[in-house]
């Protein structure tokens, strides 16, 4: 148990610090796509100058989140071969779509948009821009189908002790994905809402020369947030009518709800231990809550104060704070996610496969030095992007290189 112990925190780690990338990701490649749209539509250059400096920060976060989604993929063949050989060939073909359409349409189409300016099209550029962000949502909505099925495997039969695909439908169907996926984009958006307001704010505090950049960054920002908390909310709520009974029953904390659970899997999985870590499980779904209701609160009294532009201009104290939530939708979202998956214990494949029994053949030295060595590089890597991310955020539009012309070097003089 120690093994699977160090082993799924190494996941966690991992797992958790691609999630914070992806989140980002999403929510500004959306953004990133809605100002392009209108620059091109108005040929606005106001917004054509903020399409590039979001998109600056935009390919940053998303080339340390390919590195991370890569190192995350390689354990399940380091540390959990069990599943792969179990369910690989239902679980794995919702990974394989995803790699076909995040590592070769979106890295594609993202590289023609970023060498693209001012060369192709405008009406080329901005498609090219509307299909990564598009391609994004499909790597998410399949990530959250082979995670679906972990929660509620559904379209397999079980053929010489491990389980096939009969009935792609169901899979792509599965309630557990669908809702989770809804969930998860919208949280995205609140991401990727709050991160704009927050850097707007950082500038407008400081009185910058950018007023109308940041004045226009800042509402469009807040103009996400709120809806996309409010769709948030919603989805979470349908996500706990998808949750399995010992979830539900750690939830709820109740002794004797926990006991009759308890009661049902050894009734029908023979003797162990089938509650997830309670404690764990509520105190990660109450951070969750609480800090909705903290964004929930605090984007709608942000959106009322954007309607007024002295509040924009001038009000330092809201400026700071608008600055201090830009963590705040990143926690909540590793808050929802430890509660999703934590929950699910002892099983990886509910109701199939323990994460006992999906563990590879390693010793607890070889997980140790493992841990340690992906917590480095994990760690090294968080702190470079969001250093990279502060850096070029405080720098402001004028020091942007994406889409910018390179300088015209003279022609040398002849000489005779």
């Amino acid at each position: 148990m120690e093994t699977v112990d160090l082993a799924r925190l190494q996941f966690a780690l991992t797992a958790g610090a691609h999630f914070l990338f992806v989140a980002l990701t999403l929510g500004l490649a959306t953004l990133v796509a809605v100002l392009q749209t209108r620059a091109t539509l108005t040929r606005s250059p106001i917004h054509l100058r903020m399409t590039r400096f979001w998109g600056q920060l935009y390919i940053i976060n998303y080339a340390m989140g390919i590195v991370t989604g890569l190192v995350m993929e390689f354990q399940f063949g380091m540390s959990w071969s069990g599943l792969t050989h179990f369910a690989g060939n239902v679980f794995g073909a919702a990974l394989a779509i995803e790699t076909l359409v995040a590592f070769f349409i979106e890295s594609t189409f993202l590289g023609l948009w970023i060498f693209g300016w001012d060369r192709l099209n405008r009406w080329a550029h901005l498609a090219l821009i509307w299909i990564v962000t598009l391609t994004a949502y499909a790597s998410a909505f399949w990530i959250l189908i082979a995670n679906g099925f972990l929660q509620n495997p559904v379209g397999h039969e079980v053929v010489n002790g491990v389980l096939q695909l009969n009935d792609f439908g169901a899979l792509t169907a599965n309630p557990a994905s669908l809702v989770a996926f809804g969930h998860v984009l919208s949280g995205a958006m609140v991401v990727g809402g709050f991160f704009m307001a927050g850097v707007s704010a950082y500038h407008l505090r400081r009185r910058t020369r950018e007023q109308e950049f940041f004045r226009k960054s800042l509402r469009i920002g807040l103009a996400l947030a709120l809806p996309a908390t409010l769709v948030a909310g919603v989805f979470g709520g349908l996500g706990f009518a998808t949750m399995q009974p010992t979830k539900t029953a750690a939830w709820s904390g109740s002794a004797q709800e926990l006991a009759q659970v308890q009661a049902d899997m050894v009734a029908r999985f023979g003797p162990g231990d089938y509650l997830p870590p309670v404690e764990l499980v509520r105190t990660a779904g109450v951070v969750m809550m609480l800090l909705f209701v903290v964004m929930l609160v605090f984007s709608a009294v942000s959106f009322l104060l954007m309607l007024f532009r002295p509040a924009v201009r001038g009000l330092r104290i809201w400026h700071w704070l608008l600055t201090a939530m830009i963590p705040v939708p990143f926690v909540t979202m590793l808050a929802g996610w430890v509660f999703r998956e934590v929950g699910r214990q002892p099983w990886v494949v509910y109701g199939l496969l323990t994460t006992q029994d999906a563990m590879s053949h390693v010793t607890p030295l070889e997980m140790r030095v493992s841990l340690i060595a992906f917590s480095a590089v994990f760690g090294l890597l968080i702190v470079v992007n969001y250093w990279l991310l502060a850096r070029h955020a405080r720098r402001g539009p004028d020091a942007v290189a994406l889409g910018s012309r390179p300088a015209e070097t003279p022609a040398p003089a002849l000489t005779f």
